[in-house]
Protein backbone atom coordinates (compact mmCIF):
# COMPACT_ATOMS: atom_id res chain seq x y z
CA UNK A 1 0.00 0.00 0.00
CA UNK A 2 1.11 3.59 -0.61
CA UNK A 3 -0.45 6.68 0.97
CA UNK A 4 -3.20 8.00 -1.32
CA UNK A 5 -5.01 10.42 1.01
CA UNK A 6 -3.62 13.90 0.41
CA UNK A 7 -1.23 15.06 3.13
CA UNK A 8 2.16 16.75 3.22
CA UNK A 9 2.83 15.68 6.81
CA UNK A 10 5.05 12.65 7.31
CA UNK A 11 3.56 12.12 10.77
CA UNK A 12 0.07 11.76 9.31
CA UNK A 13 1.32 9.42 6.58
CA UNK A 14 3.02 7.30 9.25
CA UNK A 15 -0.18 7.22 11.32
CA UNK A 16 -2.18 6.03 8.30
CA UNK A 17 0.30 3.20 7.71
CA UNK A 18 0.03 2.25 11.38
CA UNK A 19 -3.78 2.26 11.30
CA UNK A 20 -3.70 0.01 8.23
CA UNK A 21 -1.29 -2.37 10.04
CA UNK A 22 1.25 -1.89 7.25
CA UNK A 23 4.81 -3.19 7.42
CA UNK A 24 6.89 -0.36 8.93
CA UNK A 25 10.43 -1.64 8.38
CA UNK A 26 12.72 1.15 7.22
CA UNK A 27 10.74 3.78 9.15
CA UNK A 28 11.47 4.92 12.69
CA UNK A 29 9.11 7.07 14.75
CA UNK A 30 9.57 8.72 18.12
CA UNK A 31 7.30 11.04 20.12
CA UNK A 32 8.31 13.35 22.95
CA UNK A 33 7.01 16.31 24.91
CA UNK A 34 9.09 19.37 25.73
CA UNK A 35 7.75 22.37 27.64
CA UNK A 36 4.27 20.94 27.16
CA UNK A 37 4.61 20.84 23.36
CA UNK A 38 4.48 17.57 21.42
CA UNK A 39 7.28 16.74 19.01
CA UNK A 40 6.98 13.83 16.57
CA UNK A 41 9.98 12.49 14.69
CA UNK A 42 9.82 10.25 11.63
CA UNK A 43 12.96 8.89 9.97
CA UNK A 44 12.51 7.31 6.53
CA UNK A 45 15.59 5.13 5.97
CA UNK A 46 15.07 3.10 2.79
CA UNK A 47 13.72 3.66 -0.72
CA UNK A 48 11.12 0.93 -0.17
CA UNK A 49 9.89 2.69 2.97
CA UNK A 50 9.86 6.02 1.11
CA UNK A 51 7.63 4.47 -1.56
CA UNK A 52 5.18 3.17 1.07
CA UNK A 53 4.94 6.39 3.05
CA UNK A 54 5.06 8.67 0.00
CA UNK A 55 7.94 10.79 1.35
CA UNK A 56 11.64 10.91 0.35
CA UNK A 57 14.23 9.36 2.67
CA UNK A 58 15.21 11.73 5.45
CA UNK A 59 14.26 13.29 8.78
CA UNK A 60 10.82 14.78 9.46
CA UNK A 61 10.09 16.70 12.66
CA UNK A 62 6.54 17.77 13.52
CA UNK A 63 5.98 20.35 16.26
CA UNK A 64 2.45 20.60 17.64
CA UNK A 65 1.58 24.27 18.17
CA UNK A 66 -0.59 25.67 20.96
CA UNK A 67 -3.86 27.30 19.91
CA UNK A 68 -2.59 30.68 18.73
CA UNK A 69 -5.88 32.37 19.58
CA UNK A 70 -5.73 31.15 23.20
CA UNK A 71 -2.00 30.66 23.85
CA UNK A 72 -0.17 32.80 26.37
CA UNK A 73 2.94 34.72 25.45
CA UNK A 74 5.10 32.14 27.22
CA UNK A 75 3.48 29.25 25.31
CA UNK A 76 4.20 30.98 22.00
CA UNK A 77 7.76 31.73 23.13
CA UNK A 78 8.22 28.06 24.06
CA UNK A 79 7.02 26.96 20.60
CA UNK A 80 9.39 29.47 19.01
CA UNK A 81 12.34 28.15 21.04
CA UNK A 82 11.60 24.55 20.10
CA UNK A 83 11.21 25.28 16.38
CA UNK A 84 14.45 27.30 16.44
CA UNK A 85 16.29 24.49 18.18
CA UNK A 86 15.10 21.88 15.69
CA UNK A 87 15.91 24.17 12.76
CA UNK A 88 19.46 24.81 14.01
CA UNK A 89 19.94 21.06 14.35
CA UNK A 90 18.87 20.46 10.75
CA UNK A 91 20.89 23.37 9.37
CA UNK A 92 24.04 22.39 11.29
CA UNK A 93 25.96 25.40 9.98
CA UNK A 94 28.74 27.49 11.45
CA UNK A 95 27.84 31.19 12.03
CA UNK A 96 29.74 32.42 8.96
CA UNK A 97 27.82 30.27 6.44
CA UNK A 98 25.26 31.83 4.08
CA UNK A 99 21.58 30.83 4.18
CA UNK A 100 19.16 31.56 1.33
CA UNK A 101 15.48 31.57 2.41
CA UNK A 102 12.83 30.86 -0.23
CA UNK A 103 9.28 32.02 0.49
CA UNK A 104 7.14 29.78 -1.70
CA UNK A 105 3.54 30.52 -2.55
CA UNK A 106 1.20 33.17 -3.94
CA UNK A 107 0.92 36.31 -1.79
CA UNK A 108 -2.44 37.12 -3.44
CA UNK A 109 -4.08 33.91 -2.15
CA UNK A 110 -4.23 34.04 1.65
CA UNK A 111 -3.84 30.34 2.52
CA UNK A 112 -0.88 30.16 0.11
CA UNK A 113 0.79 33.35 1.35
CA UNK A 114 2.76 31.87 4.26
CA UNK A 115 6.14 31.82 2.47
CA UNK A 116 6.09 35.45 1.23
CA UNK A 117 4.71 36.68 4.56
CA UNK A 118 7.50 34.95 6.50
CA UNK A 119 10.20 36.35 4.18
CA UNK A 120 8.89 39.90 4.74
CA UNK A 121 9.59 39.51 8.49
CA UNK A 122 13.10 38.06 8.33
CA UNK A 123 16.34 39.78 9.32
CA UNK A 124 18.22 40.06 6.02
CA UNK A 125 21.96 40.68 6.35
CA UNK A 126 23.95 39.43 3.35
CA UNK A 127 24.24 42.91 1.81
CA UNK A 128 25.72 44.30 5.04
CA UNK A 129 28.89 42.26 4.70
CA UNK A 130 30.02 44.38 1.75
CA UNK A 131 29.09 47.65 3.47
CA UNK A 132 30.15 47.29 7.11
CA UNK A 133 33.32 46.33 8.92
CA UNK A 134 33.98 42.85 10.24
CA UNK A 135 33.43 44.05 13.81
CA UNK A 136 30.01 45.44 12.92
CA UNK A 137 28.87 42.11 11.49
CA UNK A 138 30.43 39.70 13.98
CA UNK A 139 27.07 38.70 15.51
CA UNK A 140 25.40 38.17 12.13
CA UNK A 141 25.47 35.49 9.49
CA UNK A 142 24.86 36.25 5.79
CA UNK A 143 21.13 35.72 5.18
CA UNK A 144 19.31 36.52 1.94
CA UNK A 145 15.77 35.75 0.80
CA UNK A 146 13.49 35.69 -2.21
CA UNK A 147 9.78 35.10 -2.87
CA UNK A 148 9.76 33.76 -6.45
CA UNK A 149 5.99 33.75 -6.93
CA UNK A 150 4.18 31.01 -8.79
CA UNK A 151 4.30 29.68 -12.36
CA UNK A 152 0.88 31.10 -13.25
CA UNK A 153 2.09 34.65 -12.52
CA UNK A 154 5.74 34.56 -13.58
CA UNK A 155 5.63 31.99 -16.40
CA UNK A 156 8.83 30.56 -14.93
CA UNK A 157 9.15 27.37 -12.92
CA UNK A 158 10.02 28.09 -9.29
CA UNK A 159 12.89 25.61 -9.52
CA UNK A 160 14.37 27.55 -12.46
CA UNK A 161 14.28 30.84 -10.52
CA UNK A 162 15.71 29.34 -7.35
CA UNK A 163 18.41 27.41 -9.22
CA UNK A 164 19.50 30.63 -10.94
CA UNK A 165 19.72 32.48 -7.61
CA UNK A 166 21.61 29.60 -6.00
CA UNK A 167 24.14 29.53 -8.85
CA UNK A 168 24.73 33.26 -8.44
CA UNK A 169 24.64 33.63 -4.64
CA UNK A 170 26.23 30.27 -3.81
CA UNK A 171 24.58 29.77 -0.40
CA UNK A 172 25.71 27.00 1.94
CA UNK A 173 22.10 25.99 2.56
CA UNK A 174 18.61 26.76 1.25
CA UNK A 175 15.62 27.04 3.60
CA UNK A 176 12.20 26.75 1.90
CA UNK A 177 9.01 28.00 3.57
CA UNK A 178 5.65 26.84 2.23
CA UNK A 179 2.00 26.26 3.10
CA UNK A 180 1.07 22.57 3.27
CA UNK A 181 -2.02 20.36 3.13
CA UNK A 182 -3.07 18.23 6.11
CA UNK A 183 -5.03 15.01 6.46
CA UNK A 184 -6.57 16.00 9.82
CA UNK A 185 -8.63 19.12 10.42
CA UNK A 186 -7.02 19.41 13.86
CA UNK A 187 -3.57 19.99 12.34
CA UNK A 188 -4.51 22.91 10.08
CA UNK A 189 -2.69 25.93 11.45
CA UNK A 190 -1.59 23.90 14.46
CA UNK A 191 1.50 22.07 13.22
CA UNK A 192 4.95 22.98 11.93
CA UNK A 193 6.86 20.36 9.92
CA UNK A 194 10.60 20.59 9.34
CA UNK A 195 12.55 18.19 7.13
CA UNK A 196 15.93 17.83 5.45
CA UNK A 197 14.56 16.39 2.20
CA UNK A 198 13.61 19.58 0.39
CA UNK A 199 10.16 20.23 -1.01
CA UNK A 200 8.00 19.99 -4.15
CA UNK A 201 6.12 23.32 -4.49
CA UNK A 202 2.36 22.92 -4.93
CA UNK A 203 2.32 19.25 -3.94
CA UNK A 204 -0.21 19.81 -1.16
CA UNK A 205 -2.88 21.08 -3.53
CA UNK A 206 -2.21 18.56 -6.27
CA UNK A 207 -0.12 20.94 -8.38
CA UNK A 208 3.30 19.39 -7.85
CA UNK A 209 6.14 21.32 -9.50
CA UNK A 210 9.83 20.49 -9.91
CA UNK A 211 11.38 19.59 -6.56
CA UNK A 212 13.73 21.86 -4.64
CA UNK A 213 16.29 19.55 -3.02
CA UNK A 214 20.00 18.78 -2.89
CA UNK A 215 19.83 16.94 -6.22
CA UNK A 216 18.31 19.90 -8.12
CA UNK A 217 20.09 22.77 -6.35
CA UNK A 218 23.42 21.22 -5.38
CA UNK A 219 23.25 22.35 -1.73
CA UNK A 220 21.38 21.05 1.35
CA UNK A 221 17.71 22.08 1.33
CA UNK A 222 15.69 22.33 4.55
CA UNK A 223 11.91 22.71 4.30
CA UNK A 224 9.62 24.27 6.89
CA UNK A 225 5.88 24.19 6.36
CA UNK A 226 2.56 24.72 8.09
CA UNK A 227 -0.69 23.10 6.88
CA UNK A 228 -3.27 25.74 5.94
CA UNK A 229 -5.65 23.68 3.78
CA UNK A 230 -7.32 20.29 3.68
CA UNK A 231 -8.89 18.32 0.84
CA UNK A 232 -12.71 18.57 0.81
CA UNK A 233 -12.92 14.83 0.14
CA UNK A 234 -10.97 14.18 3.34
CA UNK A 235 -13.39 16.30 5.37
CA UNK A 236 -16.31 14.45 3.78
CA UNK A 237 -14.77 11.08 4.64
CA UNK A 238 -14.15 12.20 8.23
CA UNK A 239 -17.75 13.40 8.47
CA UNK A 240 -19.05 10.03 7.28
CA UNK A 241 -16.87 8.31 9.86
CA UNK A 242 -18.06 10.62 12.67
CA UNK A 243 -21.72 10.07 11.71
CA UNK A 244 -21.18 6.30 11.69
CA UNK A 245 -19.55 6.33 15.13
CA UNK A 246 -22.25 8.63 16.58
CA UNK A 247 -25.11 6.48 15.30
CA UNK A 248 -23.42 3.28 16.52
CA UNK A 249 -22.94 4.83 19.95
CA UNK A 250 -26.54 5.97 20.12
CA UNK A 251 -28.13 2.72 18.95
CA UNK A 252 -25.51 0.31 20.22
CA UNK A 253 -25.45 -1.51 16.91
CA UNK A 254 -25.33 -1.05 13.15
CA UNK A 255 -28.51 0.37 11.67
CA UNK A 256 -29.94 -0.18 8.18
CA UNK A 257 -29.06 3.42 7.39
CA UNK A 258 -25.36 2.75 7.97
CA UNK A 259 -25.26 -0.28 5.75
CA UNK A 260 -21.87 -0.78 4.15
CA UNK A 261 -20.49 2.41 5.74
CA UNK A 262 -20.17 0.64 9.07
CA UNK A 263 -17.75 -1.89 7.56
CA UNK A 264 -15.57 0.49 5.58
CA UNK A 265 -12.03 1.42 6.53
CA UNK A 266 -11.15 5.16 6.74
CA UNK A 267 -9.17 5.05 3.50
CA UNK A 268 -12.07 3.33 1.71
CA UNK A 269 -14.35 6.15 2.92
CA UNK A 270 -11.82 8.65 1.57
CA UNK A 271 -11.81 6.92 -1.84
CA UNK A 272 -15.63 6.91 -1.90
CA UNK A 273 -15.86 10.59 -0.96
CA UNK A 274 -13.16 11.64 -3.41
CA UNK A 275 -14.77 9.75 -6.28
CA UNK A 276 -18.24 11.16 -5.52
CA UNK A 277 -17.07 14.75 -5.09
CA UNK A 278 -14.73 14.82 -8.09
CA UNK A 279 -17.45 13.57 -10.42
CA UNK A 280 -19.99 16.12 -9.16
CA UNK A 281 -18.11 19.28 -8.15
CA UNK A 282 -14.43 18.69 -8.95
CA UNK A 283 -11.49 18.92 -6.57
CA UNK A 284 -12.01 21.37 -3.74
CA UNK A 285 -9.43 22.53 -1.20
CA UNK A 286 -10.82 23.95 2.05
CA UNK A 287 -9.31 26.45 4.48
CA UNK A 288 -10.61 27.94 7.77
CA UNK A 289 -12.72 31.10 7.53
CA UNK A 290 -10.27 32.95 9.80
CA UNK A 291 -7.32 32.04 7.55
CA UNK A 292 -6.17 35.69 7.25
CA UNK A 293 -5.71 35.93 11.02
CA UNK A 294 -4.15 32.47 11.05
CA UNK A 295 -1.55 33.42 8.43
CA UNK A 296 -0.71 36.63 10.32
CA UNK A 297 0.00 34.74 13.54
CA UNK A 298 1.68 31.70 12.01
CA UNK A 299 3.93 33.78 9.77
CA UNK A 300 5.14 35.81 12.75
CA UNK A 301 5.81 32.68 14.80
CA UNK A 302 7.70 31.02 11.93
CA UNK A 303 9.68 34.20 11.12
CA UNK A 304 10.64 34.67 14.78
CA UNK A 305 11.73 31.03 14.96
CA UNK A 306 13.91 31.36 11.85
CA UNK A 307 15.44 34.64 13.03
CA UNK A 308 16.34 33.12 16.40
CA UNK A 309 17.75 30.01 14.73
CA UNK A 310 19.94 31.95 12.29
CA UNK A 311 21.09 34.63 14.75
CA UNK A 312 21.67 32.66 17.92
CA UNK A 313 23.92 35.35 19.42
CA UNK A 314 21.18 37.99 19.25
CA UNK A 315 18.40 38.28 21.81
CA UNK A 316 14.76 38.54 20.70
CA UNK A 317 14.77 42.23 21.65
CA UNK A 318 17.89 42.87 19.56
CA UNK A 319 16.36 41.12 16.55
CA UNK A 320 13.20 43.18 16.94
CA UNK A 321 15.27 46.37 17.14
CA UNK A 322 17.16 45.52 13.94
CA UNK A 323 13.93 44.77 12.12
CA UNK A 324 12.24 48.04 13.14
Amino acid sequence: MSISVRTDLAQEAYEMLTEAAEELSGIESHNETTEGIGIHRVLVKTDEAASRIGKPCGNYITVELPSLSLATGEEISAACRLISKELRRLLSLSPDKTVLVIGLGNRSITPDALGPEVVSQLLITRHLFSQLSEDATEHFRPVCAISPGVLGITGIETEEIVRGVVERVKPDCVLCIDALAARSMHRVGATVQLCDTGIAPGAGVGNRRHALNRETLGVPVIALGVPTVIDAATITADTLSLITKAMKKESGKDTPFLGVLSTMEPEDCAFLAKDALSSEIGNFIVTPKEVDLLIDKISKLVADSINHALFEDLSPDEITEFLS
